[in-house]
């Protein structure tokens, strides 16, 4: 099309009939469309007027699609659907090449030519095509969203800012733009951050489920192996109960037979003899009766004396009873093995707990190994350092835990008040620190003997079978779960709790100030032994063991730990 336009000017150009002349010394003269000089005026065939309006009519005549022959460049397409099309165009809409903020229309490359060629075309603002260009021009002072109100957070044009955005912040739409970008590949990366966070949290959910899967189904096997015990025992003693019932009945009855024998033996001696005696009752000669044995007349014949035996009836009455009791016994060993054989698998998370003496209150006195802590008369002289409680009898363990499992044991026989439990690393040392969850505390415990609760802030009572003689806690930290094993001789039971129940209950508001108190708390391990900590001479105080976890998702950034508090 370019091509075309440069042959019309020359054409236009051999037609021009108004040369001006340039030189009047050597009659030059000059064309007005192409400048060239001529020295001698040359003859014109055309009217330069009429030449004029056939270039403008030129200039508005419809614009027809190029056809395309194959090995030639296509240099204009048509407009698809999802394409911008020339607004230029009538009947044949090509694709426009730009869109001009100031024209508000779009362009084909044909349009698009005097934006690049006139000067005052050139100044227009033109971008890639896009459409609703009203959209993108200020609807009350119809000029081009140029700038970004950051006030308001608008586009606006240059007339806003000196008018209802005057005092606000504007940068230019471009600085805007970038600035956005930046932000939105920030945020692409954290988002991306995110995504690769939760595709290793599916990662390790779809491990836990798979090791879950794993334990169910040892814990399955190891359960149908249990119960098929129990059913091998109770099919047994069944067996042996029916065994000894019939053999009761068998030697009732054999008995019953003998008896019966007996008797039916001394029922023929005595048909015998009354046989006899009525022979002679009958006999009416005196002679031969008197002649007879005076003991058939007087004596009664020998006979075994049955009133004082006796044949029972419920020969089995007893049995059932019996065999109960013993199938209680074996069954309560077979559960005693099922108990012990789970507490060896958790006690392979057992960790050595010790007393942090930095943290101790004054008045506390620990052991030598540090496994024991009583209350002393007076304060000791020890540094106030930011570790330590200054209010509160407390003393945290040594050693903080922050993710993994992890187990101690504590002995509680003969105790009627005791707690155990564990301390968020971040909790307040200083002052009054009431032993509450949302000041991260913890705690599980018994009080007056019998009641045994959890301690949240406010009381949660906890119902047990039997008293404990020991108590060994488990603490999962990745799960927030909790479990305490709790047993005495011959029985072990395990009380779980988890999160959901502390996380319900958070809306209720402590009433009262709630501790655990435990007398000569020992701590343990599975290496270590349980020996008594009470002084000759030395008054031993109560201790309280509280429980402190945080309720909710553990951050990988706390640690926590053991955490003791004597009352006095």
């Amino acid at each position: 099309m370019k091509s075309s336009s440069s042959a019309l000017s020359v054409w236009m150009c051999s037609l021009s009939q108004s040369l001006s002349p340039v030189d009047t010394t050597n009659d030059l003269c000059q064309c007005p469309l192409c400048m060239e000089k001529f020295r001698q005026r040359p003859e014109l065939q055309v009217n330069t007027l009429i030449s004029e309006m056939a270039a403008q009519l030129k200039k508005l005549a419809p614009v027809e699609a190029t056809p395309f022959t194959p090995g030639q460049a296509q240099t204009t397409t048509l407009a698809k659907s999802g394409e911008v099309p020339c607004d230029v165009c009538t009947d044949t809409k090509l694709v426009s090449l730009k869109s001009c903020l100031v024209c508000l229309a779009s362009y084909c490359e044909t349009h698009l030519e005097p934006h690049q060629r006139v000067a005052s075309f050139k100044k227009h603002k033109l971008i890639d095509p896009v459409e609703n260009l009203e959209d993108r021009v200020c609807k009350k002072h119809e000029r081009p969203l140029e700038l970004f109100c950051r006030s308001d957070q608008m586009c606006v044009c240059q007339f806003c800012t000196e008018t209802d955005h005057k005092t606000h912040k504007t940068v230019p739409i471009e600085e805007e733009y970038r600035e956005r970008k930046t932000q939105m590949r920030k945020t692409k990366g954290k988002v991306q951050e995110m995504i690769q966070e939760r595709l290793l949290k599916v990662k390790e959910i779809k491990h836990a489920v798979e090791l879950s899967k794993r334990d169910v189904k040892r814990e399955i096997a190891a359960g149908v192996e249990v119960f098929t015990a129990m059913v091998r025992c109770i099919e047994k003693s069944q067996a042996e109960l029916i065994e000894v019932v019939e053999g009761k009945q068998k030697a009732a009855e054999r008995r019953a037979e003998g008896l019966i024998e007996e008797l039916e033996q001394e029922i023929t001696e005595l048909k015998r003899g009354s046989t006899e005696l009525e022979q002679l009752s009958d006999i009416e000669d005196h002679l031969p009766l008197l002649h007879s044995s005076p003991s058939l007349c007087t004596t009664l014949p020998h006979t075994k004396n049955w009133s004082e035996i006796c044949v029972h009836s419920s020969v089995g009455v007893g049995t059932l009873g019996r065999f109960l009791s013993q199938l209680e016994e074996t069954l309560g060993k077979e559960m005693k093995n099922v108990c012990v054989a789970d507490l060896k698998k958790i006690q392979q998370y057992a960790v050595d707990v010790t007393l942090d003496p930095d943290t101790a209150y004054a008045k506390l006195i620990l052991s030598k190994d540090r496994k024991q802590v009583r209350y002393g008369d007076k304060k000791q002289n020890l540094p106030a350092n930011p570790e330590r409680f200054d209010y509160h009898t407390r003393v945290l363990g040594k050693d903080g835990f922050s993710s993994g499992r992890f187990y101690y044991e504590v002995q509680v026989k003969g105790r009627t008040s005791w707690g155990l439990g564990m301390a968020r690393e971040s909790i307040n040392r200083k002052g009054v620190n009431l032993l509450s969850l949302a000041n991260g505390y913890w705690a599980l415990g018994l009080e007056n003997g019998d009641e045994y609760e959890v301690c949240t802030g406010f009381y949660v009572p906890l119902t047990l079978r039997e008293k404990p003689q020991k108590v060994g806690c488990l603490w999962i930290m990745r799960r927030v779960r909790f479990s305490f094993m709790m047993w005495r001789p011959g029985l072990i039971s395990t009380l779980s709790l988890a999160t959901p129940l502390l996380r319900d209950s958070t809306h209720c508001s402590l009433q009262a100030r709630i501790f655990l108190v435990i007398t000569q708390l020992h701590l343990s391990s599975l290496r270590s032994s349980l020996t008594e900590f009470n002084e000759q001479g030395t008054q031993s105080m109560g201790i309280t063991a509280i429980c402190l976890i945080q309720c909710g998702d553990i951050s990988s950034c706390d640690r926590y730990f053991l955490v003791l508090d004597l009352i006095s």
